[in-house]
């Protein structure tokens, strides 16, 4: 018998804990055992079976996983929570099953039942399990439980939440969608009315399907694949799906993508292609084998689904993450990713990097006589004369309020800081039309030096800040070098 996989195994379920990862993955062998047998109508007791196997096993799952949790989150609410998720897990599979047994057929159930199972486990891996492991895995690396949580809310929020929503709506259909391609394959064999039915569902889909042979020449494509394709369906019928799917093609995609397919007999993910109108789309694409009766591949069935609009608020919401909402420029916490990197790059390259924490002079004021509106487009003008200032290897942050922090890497020379920090106090200190009126401010610049100062990115940090501070106690629009004399215009 064909396996039938509606829960394609890929590395977004990996959690990084390898003894829970290889339980997942024999729950998933499990759960796609049974929708084989399922789509290959295998008899009650068969079903009956694998169906009390995976229900055993999961016990199983919960019990060893339950215990790993318990070492490092004992009676946290975290704990306490993913326990109740297992109940409830359990409570509802009890009620589907019952359900056999006394209002419909087994089989009919399976299918329910394969369908909360699918959602269910996809969900669970991806919100819960893995906010859980990355958590584990940060205290083992020595964080304690409240930071290394705090760690975890934050690597599962943003951009994560839109990739884990696009990966559960992949495979809640799916589950549905294969099992009832496969079911119509087999009853063509049949009976001739079932093939009309699968006929319609395979054209009617708006979903892009074709089958290729196993040199992925298109044999078969339904309309909503021709028309992304820009072809008729007889000019698509023997083209390879590389050249009509260009994304196939796509060098990083190919570092493990055809690997992948040939070990596991499927691979699933994002690939960017282009119509034949020249406009980008991104498809979330699912590529299966199937093989004949003596375990050979035979043919591929790939199903492109149109994720352009959910890519598009990842992005989205990667920028509101990153981005301070008023001037555009990285917040905190890119700042955080940048200046690691800018460390980084001085150490390899051996020169300097000058951390400058700047706080405007005479910005409160304004905000007080002119209004927030008048603070605010104040603080768009500073930004774009940072940005004036500094070149592309450089990066301008707004901490919030009237605080900025600007990042001189690649600096060979102390002059050269200082002749940039001089031109930021010349050009912070030009009048600035808002309206009808004229304002003037001036900046108090703290600077601290790596690998002078040589100190993790957070002290240093707070090392300008301190000299920033030490530049408005001697009489501001100065700059002030951490653990050195006042120095500035």
């Amino acid at each position: 018998m064909n396996t039938v996989d509606v829960f394609p195994w890929n590395e977004n379920f990996e959690t990084g804990i390898l003894l829970i990862d290889e339980q997942h993955k024999r729950l998933v062998h499990l759960l796609n055992q049974l929708a084989g047998h399922l789509a290959y109508q295998s008899d009650i007791p068969t079903l009956n079976n694998i169906f009390n196997e995976l229900v055993g096993y999961t016990h199983y799952h919960f019990e060893t996983e339950e215990g790993i949790w318990e070492r490092f989150f004992c009676d946290d609410d975290w704990e306490i929570e993913h326990k109740s998720t297992h109940f409830n897990f359990v409570s509802e599979v009890s009620r589907l099953k019952g359900e056999a047994e006394s209002l419909k057929p087994f089989d009919s159930v399976i299918e329910d039942l394969l369908s909360f199972l699918t959602h269910w486990l996809a969900f669970h891996i991806l919100e819960t399990d893995k906010r859980m492991a990355k958590a584990v895995l940060a205290m083992q690396s020595g964080l304690p439980l409240p930071e290394a949580k705090q760690q975890a809310e934050q690597q599962m929020s943003g951009g994560m939440k839109v990739l884990i929503k696009a990966i559960l709506n992949m495979y809640d259909s799916l589950s549905g969608r294969t099992i009832q391609l496969m079911c119509e394959i087999k009853e063509r064999q049949k009976v001739e009315g079932k093939l009309r039915l699968a006929a319609n569902v395979f054209d009617n889909t708006l979903d892009a399907i074709c089958f290729t042979d196993t040199d992925f020449k298109v044999i078969d494509a339904n309309p909503s694949f021709c028309q992304e394709a820009g072809y008729p369906n007889a000019d698509v019928l023997g083209k390879n799906l590389r050249q009509l799917k260009p994304g196939l093609t796509d060098e990083n995609l190919a570092e493990g993508f055809w690997e992948t397919l040939k070990q596991r007999g499927h691979w699933g993910g994002i690939i960017n292609n282009r119509y034949k109108t020249g406009e980008m789309t991104a498809d979330w694409l699912t590529l299966s084998a199937v093989k004949n009766h003596n375990g050979l591949v035979s043919n591929y069935v790939a199903i492109f689904s149109n994720v352009s609009n959910l890519v598009q608020r990842q992005q989205t919401l990667e920028r509101i993450a990153h981005h301070d909402a008023l001037t555009g420029l990285p917040n905190r916490l890119l700042l955080r990713d940048r200046l690691e990197l800018a460390v980084a790059n001085a150490e390899r390259t051996h020169t300097l990097l000058a951390i400058c924490y700047i706080d405007l002079d005479g910005f409160k004021p304004v905000n007080d006589q002119l209004g927030h509106a008048a603070g605010d487009e104040l603080l768009r003008i500073v930004a774009q004369r940072f940005l004036a200032i500094v070149r592309s290897i450089d990066t301008v942050a707004r901490l919030g309020g009237d605080e900025f922090v600007i990042l001189f890497g690649g600096l060979n020379h102390g002059y050269e800081y200082l002749a940039l920090l001089d031109r930021i106090l010349t050009d912070i200190s030009q009048p600035v039309q808002i309206k009808d009126n004229v304002v003037k401010i001036s900046a108090s610049i703290g600077v601290t030096i790596f690998p002078d100062d040589n100190n993790e990115p957070e002290l240093l940090l707070q090392h300008a800040d301190q000299a920033m501070y030490q530049a408005k106690q001697k009489g501001k629009s100065r700059y002030c070098l951490y653990g050195g004399e006042p120095f500035g215009k």
